[in-house]
């Protein structure tokens, strides 16, 4: 039986959240040490964990020696091939957000928009020089400066710790990703107007190619997909149920459809509840979205709604998965 690969991050910034993330799916990752560098999913037993550089799963995806990966948009767009096999499977998966961020010198006091920026890199041309730019994103980077009128200007690739690079004298200025900006203040930089480049969190991606030619392996894909993807929709809901008096199931249905704070996503459920007094009670269910959370209680509670519990559920499956149609 073919195995599906899954590349994930070995170290750095998603290295355990996307463990994390993975438990929290039902899919978590069995690996018996931390030198290993493949591991199990007892949940899928058709898939390998292949732990890679968060900087290499793009291309591992992309050349075949994995099938699927999870990856931070921004290595995803810095690294991925125009016209390529890869493609985005689960674009957010709610975490690793950062961004991607132009930092300069705080002692620039006269820099602070994108548009000071070019009338910098212009001068430094006509004295004789580039504005040099440290970054681990040259594609990315010089990209977003030739579509924003940054015109002249020389990227430095570095792999290491950007922050320190105006001060070491090796570039002018830094584009990094940056999570709260805390860093790059710390290291005497500042972010500027219109200096954002990318925002990016951890998405899902596959091989097409690969995933179309194997039946086995794209059946694998679909089952985790299925799971990551009915867990991200179940965070968008929570289920509340209330106690209630009331003549008939009918008579309660009407009133809670009537709201449509509390109509759910289909509609309530509705039980019998065998109380121990001679009124009629029922258990009301219904399903709502997080900003309708207590406003539905509110509303269940002056309805004579007593014994409010709430839940979230582990999974919302809806009838169709977008997320598979996008695996090949």
């Amino acid at each position: 039986m073919s195995i599906l690969r899954l590349a994930i991050p070995s170290d750095g910034a998603l290295y355990e959240p996307t463990l994390l993330f993975l438990r929290a799916c039902g899919i978590g990752v069995a690996r018996s040490n931390s030198r290993r560098y493949t591991a199990e999913i007892p949940a899928l037993p058709g898939v390998t964990v292949l732990f890679q550089r968060g900087a290499d799963i793009t291309l591992k995806v992309e050349e075949g020696s994995a099938d699927m990966g999870i990856v931070g948009r921004d290595r995803l767009l810095e690294m991925r091939r125009d016209g390529g096999d890869t493609a985005v499977v689960i674009e957010s998966l709610g975490f690793g957000h950062c961004e991607l961020v132009l930092g300069v010198p705080d002692a620039w006091i006269d820099v602070v928009s994108l548009a000071d920026l070019a009338d910098l890199a212009m001068e430094f041309r006509q004295q004789g020089g580039d504005l040099r730019i440290a970054t681990k994103y040259p594609r990315l980077v010089g990209r977003f400066l030739l579509s924003n009128g940054v015109n002249y200007f020389s990227l430095v690739h570095s792999s290491g710790t950007l922050e320190a690079a105006p001060a070491m004298g090796y570039a002018d200025i830094i584009a990094d990703l940056s999570s709260s900006g805390v860093t790059m203040r710390e290291n005497r930089l500042k972010l500027i107007s219109g200096g954002s480049i990318l925002s990016s969190e951890a998405c899902l991606i596959s091989n097409k190619a690969a995933l179309a030619a194997d039946r086995a392996k794209l059946d694998g894909g679909r089952v985790m997909v299925e799971m990551i993807e009915a867990y991200l929709h179940a965070q968008e809901f929570y289920s509340v149920t209330a106690n209630m008096r009331g003549e008939t199931p009918e008579e309660l249905a009407r009133y809670v459809l009537e709201q449509a704070d509390i109509a759910g996503l289909r509609g309530p459920t509705i039980s019998k509840v065998y109380a121990s007094d001679s009124d009629e009670w029922f258990a009301v269910t219904v399903v709502v979205g997080k900003a309708n959370l207590i406003t539905a209680v509110d509303q269940l509670r002056s309805a004579g709604g007593d014994s409010v519990t709430v839940s979230q559920p582990s999974y919302v499956f809806r009838s169709e998965s977008a997320a598979q149609d996008r695996l090949t």
